[in-house]
């Protein structure tokens, strides 16, 4: 389980200059706003061993420390994960 970015409910790893990426996050807005959740995006060139991990795979997404979606954002799935109380 990964935690990071002050612990937001989502969080999306992605790199600049992704259309994937920005799709994502924008979607991922969207729907925290719908929701109230909160949800932080990281840049995963900003880090090696983020870099290693999800290079290939970017946008990735976590919901509650635990990934979620990879290349695309499901707002089915992504809500419906919200929905359900976070982990501790």
């Amino acid at each position: 389980m990964i935690r990071h970015a002050e612990d937001a409910r989502v969080v999306v790893y992605s790199r600049p200059g992704c259309h994937l990426c920005e799709v994502a996050e924008s979607l991922v807005d969207e729907i925290c706003v719908e929701t109230g959740d909160s949800w932080v995006g990281v840049d995963i060139t900003t880090d090696e061993d983020l870099t290693s991990r999800f290079t290939e795979q970017v946008p990735v997404t976590f919901v509650d420390g635990a990934q979620h979606d990879f290349w695309r954002v499901d707002p089915v799935r992504l809500r419906a994960a919200l929905a359900r109380a976070p982990r501790v």
